[in-house]
């Protein structure tokens, strides 16, 4: 039986890890055995890992993401020093390089720098293929044994900067670097021209009968049902742009059109988010519901599900609203294109917010438009359990 190995940070509320659900439900039991390392065993999905899943024991890598306060207080200095070192190359490479506030340098350094402190995961089996699905990458490359190792890009690499020689050197080590679309390739090799031989698409697997029967567990009570129900799912972080929906909402409203928008998740952009529906008056409007296990639901039962994103790699939760039928306005972030085709299976709005209010104003008045969308849905299987295929050809590669 051949052995796979797949790394990720955790199991938190979130489409990466939704995605890293569909993978593992898909992979073939009966001829691969399958290990899971975590950083971190934290997270409302850790229930949802399938029964024959191996979870391994995790190892100082939980630390890559607590407070430092809290390594100093339980006295693990190398890790501190490590991610303090992290924190300030960081500041002065962000200045050498000109970068942007929205980098992800700081991460990286983080992980390199503390890398020499992390114990190695399981040495002494050698895996078939070992998959860094989301970071740490550096554990996938230094801290295990496998014929192939393979890393996941789930980022649009359009939007950020970063230190484009200190990546170069850890992607290049990759056997392979699976992209999740056209588009998050071409943002990609804009950056890291010479790494193209080594990408290959693979989807974010998603499966049908899963998402199909946990949209019936309930019926949510939250929801107004007298009046047009947006839904929006996701972090609250900068590349959602949940912080401008009071805004695209007041348009809306202003416009003589009765919705309430309700906002499934959590994030640091929480207190940001309240703070403006309280700038445009939008208590009534736009409601804030926090974590959900089961977003399902709410999905079925919403009027359109709307993904306002500042820019997405591809967003997982657009293709579950496809599956469950739902009309999709998105906007015109550059990966737009890899997530609906505009007019025949969702609707692309422009990213301004009266822009997009005003797509969302003439989707909800254009009722042929929406039942067409709707039937084609129907009509169409979103879910790609197959993907998984793409991975055994790589450990046969």
């Amino acid at each position: 039986m051949k052995k796979i190995l797949i790394i990720s940070h955790s199991m938190e509320i979130g489409g990466a890890e939704r995605a890293l659900l569909g993978l593992l439900n898909s992979i073939d039991k009966s001829k691969y055995d399958v290990d899971l390392f975590l950083a971190r065993h934290e997270g409302e999905f850790m229930k949802f890992i399938p029964s024959h899943i191996n979870l391994l024991i995790t190892n100082q890598a939980k630390y890559l993401a607590k407070p430092m306060v809290n390594l100093l207080k339980e006295k693990k200095f190398e890790m501190l020093y490590g991610r303090l070192k992290a924190k300030y190359d960081a500041k002065k490479t962000i200045i050498k390089l000109k970068l942007k506030c929205d980098n992800q340098v700081e991460l990286i350094y983080s992980h390199l720098y503390t890398l020499k402190y992390i114990s190695n995961i399981n040495i002494q089996t050698e895996y078939d293929i070992a998959i860094s699905f989301l970071t740490p990458h550096y554990i996938c490359l230094n801290r295990c044994n496998a014929k192939k190792k393979v890393a996941w890009i789930h980022t649009d690499y359009s939007t950020i900067d970063i230190d484009v020689r200190t990546e170069l050197e850890m992607w290049s080590k990759f056997d392979y670097l699976v992209s999740i679309s056209d588009e998050c390739t071409h943002a990609f090799l804009s950056k890291f021209p010479a790494l193209k031989n080594k990408i290959v698409r693979i989807d974010n697997i998603i499966t049908k009968e899963m998402i199909e029967n946990q949209s019936n567990n309930f019926l949510p009570l939250e929801y107004d049902n007298n009046c047009i129900k947006l839904l929006s799912i996701g972090r609250f972080s900068n590349a959602k742009n949940f912080d401008n929906i009071p805004a695209i909402c007041k348009y809306i409203v202003d416009k003589g059109v009765d919705i309430k928008w309700y906002i499934i998740g959590y994030g640091g952009n929480e207190q940001l988010i309240k703070d403006k529906i309280q700038e445009y008056n939008m208590s009534n409007h736009v409601f804030i519901l926090g974590k959900k296990e089961n977003p399902y639901p709410y999905i079925k039962a919403c009027d359109i599900y709307v993904q306002p994103s500042r820019y997405e790699g591809k967003a997982v939760t657009v293709r579950e609203a496809q599956i469950l039928c739902k009309p999709v306005v998105i906007t015109s972030y550059p990966t737009s294109k890899s997530q609906v085709v505009d007019g025949v299976d969702g609707i692309i709005v422009p990213m301004d917010n009266e822009g997009c209010a005003q797509g969302i104003v003439d989707f909800i008045k254009n009722t042929k438009l929406k039942n067409e969308l709707v039937q084609y849905l129907k009509e169409h299987d979103y879910s790609n359990s197959n993907e998984v295929e793409k991975i055994y050809e790589l450990m046969e590669d």
